[in-house]
C-alpha cells in the first residue's frame, strides 16, 4: 500500500539535511546541503534560510525548478533507510513575518541577527512530485 503524504511526513520527521539541486549557468546542476533543523512538519513545502547574494538564489531567480534529496539512516536491522526525491518549484521570500513563522534559534549561528540579518531570504520549495524508497517499498506522490 503506497504511503500518503502525512505518513511520509511522519517518516521524514527526523531527517535534518536535504540536498538542494538547482539549474546553474551553462546547463550545469549545482547542489548544496540545506538544513530544515529537523523541526519542520513536512506538508509538501520545504523552507530553508539563505543569504540572497548566493549562487543558490541566483540559480532560483533564473530557473525556479529545483530538486531536493533526503536520506534517513539505515534501520536497526540494517535495511536501507528512507530515501526521498522531491521535484519542486522554488520561491524566494523576503517577508520578515514569514521568516518569524519558520525561525528556530539554533540557526542563529549562521544568521547572527535572526530575522533581521541583512540579506536574509527564505527559500520555499513547493513539491510537485515526490518519489520515495523505504526499505523494499517505494512509491510516488503527485501534488
Amino acid at each position: 500500500m503506497p504511503m500518503t503524504l502525512p505518513e511520509l511526513a511522519k517518516a521524514m520527521r527526523k531527517i535534518d539535511f536535504a540536498m538542494l539541486q538547482t539549474h546553474s549557468e551553462g546547463g550545469t546542476i549545482a547542489g548544496r546541503p540545506m538544513s530544515n533543523n529537523a523541526e519542520v512538519e513536512y506538508d509538501g513545502d520545504s523552507w530553508y534560510f539563505s543569504y540572497e547574494d548566493t549562487r543558490t538564489c541566483d540559480d532560483i531567480k533564473a530557473d525556479p525548478k529545483v530538486a531536493l534529496a533526503f536520506q534517513a539512516n539505515t534501520s536497526l536491522l540494517g535495511k536501507p533507510g528512507l530515501m526521498v526525491a522531491v521535484e519542486g518549484v522554488a520561491e524566494l521570500i523576503r517577508d520578515k513575518a514569514v521568516f518569524a513563522e519558520h525561525w528556530t534559534s539554533n540557526i542563529e549561528r549562521w544568521f547572527p541577527q535572526g530575522i533581521d540579518t541583512p540579506g536574509l531570504v527564505l527559500i520555499k520549495v513547493e513539491a510537485v512530485r515526490i518519489h520515495y524508497w523505504a526499505g523494499e517499498d517505494e512509491g510516488e506522490i503527485t501534488l
